[in-house]
């Protein structure tokens, strides 16, 4: 689980990281990422809509999610926002191909977002 410090809780900065981030798509996902105020530790939201599942296949591919998150804390740095949405092919994808995208697309746009 992550903790609290590192979840995007409010409605309003899910909006302005989806909006304002950069956005990186995969077959199975789509991760928008944010450069916040430096000093801030990194914070991961996750969207994954019915059109991924039931409850029970969508509360599966949040967990996996988060803990594909969670392991990316170390190699992270402070101050970044980011928002992983499921796409309806997520729940049917190995956890290594879900670990692939996420990385791919935080490490591929870290690089723009560094200041």
């Amino acid at each position: 689980m992550l903790a609290k410090a590192n979840r995007i809780v409010s409605g309003a900065d899910y909006r302005l990281t989806v909006r304002q981030g950069v956005r990186v798509h995969a077959p199975n996902t789509i991760t928008y990422v944010r450069r916040a105020s430096e000093g801030v530790p990194a914070r991961f939201g996750f969207v994954v809509s019915k059109a991924v599942g039931g409850a029970v296949v969508r509360n599966t591919v949040r967990r996996r999610m988060k803990a594909i998150c969670r392991e990316l804390l170390p190699e992270l740095g402070d101050g970044y926002d980011i928002v992983v949405r499921a796409l309806p092919a997520s729940a049917q994808a190995p956890w290594t191909t879900l670990q692939g995208e996420i990385r791919r697309a935080v490490d591929k746009v870290g690089a723009r977002c560094m200041p």
